[in-house]
């Protein structure tokens, strides 16, 4: 097998485990998100996420990032890792788990766009049709999950916002990686984020003492595995493919979903639900896969193994 299709099996390895606990969020983001207030919930997933991610930072003496990284962790660190999280938490808690699933998904597209426009991203014909049909199964599962009269202004403005956010903390990431390691990029975008929502530390801790035990353990399963581990995994995926196929990805999010909240919840999804899932994952085969005569455009570089020191 030639180094460069290995490293390709390996970044799809790593957005797959991406993929996977950032499904499993939406499950312990509604078990834990009746005990605790949206910027609380937010704060608490990325103490216990910095907290992690630096022991193993220490584990792995890890230095700082050098200093070309740092405009890029910054703002992805403000856009995602804070701004995101909390507009997220709080538009759930506004309109029903399928009009906000809609509406965030419009996120893989803006990623496209922005990455076209200011990264030089190819946007090939196979990723366009997948983004196309994965987001036509997104909107079925939307709209067959969504409720009557559970939706407000407010509540789509804010998973609007989070979609925006997070797309913007998407594009700002990429240039950071090829400056930095994921684990470093990682790390000091959570520890922004945490700083950025220090604000909200008053109502963790009191919340927190009134929160059930099962709620607070869903909220350290967030940072840990949903943060830590799975935005490692997606910076490691990302530093190695475009940011738009890295987007387009994340379709097959809404699908695990509707598979996980069958298992773990009881909810049974119907005909439509399943239709819906279904499209979404034939889109992101779709756009992951390859012309043979095109393969060479559609992914970026690999990383120099030297991935902390600027770039010539």
């Amino acid at each position: 097998m030639s180094t460069s299709r290995r490293t390709e099996l390996f970044a799809a390895g790593a957005a797959g485990v991406t993929v996977v606990l950032w499904a499993s969020a939406f499950v312990s983001i509604r078990s834990a998100g009746g005990a605790y207030s949206p910027g609380a919930l937010a704060l608490g997933r990325l103490l216990a996420g910095a907290l992690a991610l630096g022991a193993i930072c220490l584990v792995r003496r890890e230095g700082w990032p050098p200093r070309t990284a740092w405009r890029g962790i910054a703002i992805s660190g403000l856009l995602w890792f804070g701004f995101y999280m909390v507009a997220l938490n709080w538009g759930e808690q506004q309109v029903d788990a399928g009009t906000a699933a809609l509406v965030v998904n419009i996120g893989p597209i803006l990623i496209a766009l922005l990455g076209s426009r200011l990264l030089g991203d190819p946007m090939p014909p196979r990723l366009l049709a997948g983004m196309a049909v994965s987001f036509a199964g997104a909107v079925t599962v939307g709209l067959s999950m969504s409720g009557g009269g559970g939706s407000s202004v407010l509540g789509v403005a804010l998973c609007l916002l989070a979609a925006v956010g997070y797309a913007g903390g998407v594009v700002a990431q990429k240039p950071a990686l090829g400056r930095a390691s994921a684990l470093q990029v990682t790390t000091f975008g959570c520890l922004v984020g945490a700083v950025a929502c220090l604000p909200f530390a008053g109502q963790l801790v009191r919340e927190a003492g009134e929160a059930p035990l099962s709620a607070t353990l869903n909220m350290v399963y967030l940072g840990v595995f949903s943060t830590a581990l799975a935005f490692t995994t997606w910076a490691y995926a990302l530093a190695r493919t475009t940011a738009s196929r890295m987007g387009a990805t994340t379709y097959a999010v809404p699908a695990l979903v509707v598979l996980m909240s069958w298992l773990t919840l009881g909810e049974v999804p119907g005909m439509l639900t399943l239709a819906g899932g279904a499209l979404c994952l034939a889109g992101v085969a779709v756009s992951r896969s390859r012309a043979r005569k095109a393969a060479a455009p559609e992914t970026a570089p690999e990383p120099r193994a030297d991935a902390r020191e600027p770039s010539a």
